[in-house]
């Protein structure tokens, strides 16, 4: 619960969102794709990953980067910027605050938060290529600036005129939802009146997918059928597949998206996050931290377990982290696990690392908004550890009045929001 006196806490209401993703290049596109169970993995483009194990993945293809980015700064920045530019001009036309691509209103009162765990990843990759090939010539001269995981937010604060704070929070799988209780609580409690947060990554690069492949977390043996790799929660399961993308939310106090008559898809209720300060990568197996966490942000929301109506799923499709996050939903809701449904967006999307937050995130407005949850594809043969309803391979009509957002990361780190679809 916060420790603010009553009187200062506001509600936080969500105005805008937009997406650039393996299923669509905007938030609309993003979500007929999940609802209906479509994969957005594929064979690795962009790159040779022949002498590599896991060769899939789920990649943003064909986005056109030229009309996002001036053909200048194209050698000089990380792909997720034009990810995330793209999705954050979405959120933001959406929620009226754009006039001429710059931010519209009082600049100084919003501000940038965005989740990312790899950051510049493939940029950096990309410079070190040209160094140590002694291919000086073709490397940045912004090789040092945009090799920063803070030029995510430093871009998208310049490219809007956006002028309040601007931040990237890094902390593995877990950074966009991290990232959007950070702004939660900024506009809760008047740091900010407005927020645009999220999360971006594209990590999909010749050196990533190897690191993960030593560490035996991604799946190896779907390659000639890519769209059937990522399986969260099935008993044949065998790591995930890597993805990438940008899901981005406008984060508003209610009475400032009144007074400009803003279409309101949302709430954000509460957030809560731990840590299992236990290992690098491996989780506790009874999930008690995670469970930790969903418990805090029902309690921020001032909910009881039995009001959930819905919860979005890390489902990384690893062996343990299925099994443990299982454990942690029946810690944190009780009996009531077994009649909610819940669904896992990285069956049909891959492991977007710290977008995958802002990912479920958006997607669950979506189904509130509908009153439709999207399946859990390639659930063919359950896992008799993973025995919760995880709505099965065709999506389902269910109205959702609340809902929570779960999230797991490496370095034992949990987070989980709580959200309530939007009645006037």
């Amino acid at each position: 619960m916060s420790g603010f006196p009553p009187s200062l806490i506001r509600r936080v209401v969500v105005t805008g969102v937009g997406a650039v993703t393996p299923l669509g290049h905007d938030a609309e596109s993003f979500w007929q794709g999940a609802r209906a169970g479509r994969s957005g993995i594929g064979r690795v483009q962009g790159f040779d990953s022949s002498d590599l194990d896991s060769r899939i993945a789920g990649q943003v293809r064909e986005f056109d980067v030229d009309a996002i980015l001036r053909q200048k700064d194209r050698p000089h920045l990380p792909r997720p910027v034009p990810l995330a530019l793209g999705a954050a001009t979405e959120a933001l036309g959406q929620a009226g605050l754009l006039e001429a691509g710059a931010y519209r209103g009082r600049s100084e009162e919003a501000s940038v938060v965005i989740g990312s765990g790899g950051g510049a990843f493939e940029f950096l990759e990309r410079q070190f290529g040209h160094y140590y090939r002694n291919e000086i010539r073709k490397a940045s001269i912004y090789s040092i600036p945009s090799s920063t995981t803070g030029t995510i937010s430093s871009e998208l604060s310049t490219a809007f005129g956006i002028r309040g704070m601007s931040h990237v929070l890094s902390d593995g799988c877990t950074s966009s939802t991290d990232a959007i209780g950070y702004a939660f609580r900024h506009v809760r409690h008047a740091a900010a009146e407005v927020v645009l947060t999220g999360g971006v990554d594209a990590t999909i690069t010749h050196a990533g997918l190897l690191g993960f492949t030593l560490m035996k977390v991604v799946a190896s043996g779907w390659n000639d059928e890519p769209e059937r790799g990522s399986r969260p929660f099935d008993r044949d399961r065998a790591g995930f597949v890597l993805g990438e993308g940008a899901w981005m939310l406008v984060l508003e106090e209610l009475q400032h998206a009144r007074r400009r008559g803003a279409k309101i898809l949302g709430e954000v209720l509460g957030y809560g996050a731990t840590c299992e300060a236990y290992h690098r990568v491996r989780l506790l197996e009874d999930g008690a931290e995670s469970a930790r966490a969903i418990s805090l942000a029902l309690a921020e929301a001032a909910l009881h377990p039995e009001a959930v109506d819905y919860v979005a799923l890390h489902g990384t499709s690893t062996r343990m982290n299925d099994a443990v996050e299982t454990r942690a939903v029946k810690r944190a809701l009780g009996d009531h696990a077994r009649r909610v449904p819940m669904s896992a967006l990285k069956s049909m999307i891959g492991h977007p690392q710290g977008a995958s937050g802002a990912a479920g995130v958006v997607a669950t407005l979506l189904s509130m908004r509908d009153g439709f949850v999207h399946p859990t594809v390639n659930l063919d043969s359950p896992d008799p550890e993973c025995d919760l309803d995880y709505v099965a391979n065709t999506g389902r009509a269910h109205p959702i009045e609340v809902a929570i957002a779960n999230c797991i990361g490496f370095g034992s780190k949990n987070a989980a929001l709580a959200l309530r679809r939007w009645q006037d």
